[in-house]
């Protein structure tokens, strides 16, 4: 009896490995296409964003990585992108996170011009229910374009939450904490600009943190 739990013991404890390993190799071997895949679609989100007539210089050439919990809502560094012509700036890309999502973390980069006016919100990343919170998505859903040309007066803007909330922004039905949780990031890269815009170009250059 006592050979044979060990016997079973063994074979599990070989089995994990193999799927361990397994799951290791896949991640590795998709790496790369995954990292390609999210550059690629930053490219697509900074041209929507901050599209090339709003530039007149690379928008690579004027990124910071900013590390602020309390604006960006991550303890790592994310990026800022400038957009500069004739050598003014004139709007900024910044990537942040909503920590707290229905189903974790969702990545949104916020586009704003140098007066506070949104240019835009986008989704990067997110692990919200699909049919519920997934509409956060641009194409699954046009909610995100109500950001456009919002503005925030002050830290105690009471229109910056959901309707439910008593604030401006709908929720969509059966899932209230997927918007709220956007809402709040978005308020908290607009303080960001209003409060300490001197972070947007001061922080390291992304050059440098690579």
């Amino acid at each position: 009896m006592l050979a044979m739990m060990r016997k079973n013991a063994m074979v599990l404890a070989i089995f994990a490995l193999v799927c361990t390993a397994l799951v290791a190799l896949t991640h590795r071997l998709t790496q790369g296409t995954i990292i390609e895949q999210e550059q690629a679609q930053l490219l697509d989100v900074l041209d929507d964003l901050l599209p090339a007539s709003s530039h007149d210089e690379s928008l690579f050439d004027h990124c910071v990585m900013l590390t602020n919990k309390q604006f960006l809502g991550s303890e790592h560094a994310l990026p800022i992108f400038t957009a500069v012509k004739n050598g003014q700036p004139q709007g900024y890309a910044i990537e942040a996170i909503a920590p707290d999502g229905y189903s974790g973390e969702i990545k949104l980069v916020v586009g704003v011009d140098v007066q506070g006016s949104l240019s835009g919100v986008r989704v990067l990343n997110h692990n919200e229910t699909p049919g519920l919170g997934d509409k956060i998505e641009l194409k699954k859903s046009p909610w995100l374009l109500s950001f456009n040309g919002k503005t925030l007066s002050d830290e105690k803007d009471p229109r910056w939450a959901v309707r439910s909330d008593g604030g401006q922004f709908d929720a969509f039905t059966g899932a209230t904490i997927t918007p709220r949780a956007v809402v709040k990031a978005v308020r908290n890269v607009l303080l960001l600009v209003q409060q300490q815009p001197q972070l947007l170009t001061q922080a390291p250059a992304c050059k440098e943190m690579n």
